[in-house]
């Protein structure tokens, strides 16, 4: 298994649905910003939010275990193998992340139980 690099490339608000739907003062996703980078690969980074690896996660898995074009790009998605462009599930305030296979190799850092 490899890890994967996770790269922020936009924050976003839809302003229209905010406006209607959000908190007074609602802003683009607070918890992360533009160009931060994380690794991963079964576990969720440190300081990575929680909803955003819910609707992500499935990529990184595929991704780290040597995914390609053959298993969920189909040809009309996206030209470069080894790479994926997902948001988070947030309706309002999206954040949009760049996951690129890498070729480090993933280390277990727990003691599986017996």
């Amino acid at each position: 298994m490899k890890k994967c690099k996770i790269t922020v490339l936009k924050t976003t608000l839809d302003k229209e649905l905010a406006e209607e739907y959000g908190a007074e003062g609602l802003t683009a996703c607070p918890m992360m910003k533009e160009g931060q980078v994380f690794y991963a690969d079964y576990a969720k980074p440190e300081g990575f939010c929680d909803e955003a690896w819910k609707a992500i996660y499935q990529y990184v898995f595929a991704l780290s275990h040597g995914a390609g074009n053959d298993v969920f790009y189909y040809g009309d998605w996206i030209r470069k193998p080894g790479v994926a462009i997902c948001s988070c599930n947030d309706g309002l305030r999206p954040v949009i992340f760049k996951i690129e296979a890498t070729e480090e190799e993933s280390q277990i850092d727990y003691v599986p139980m017996r």
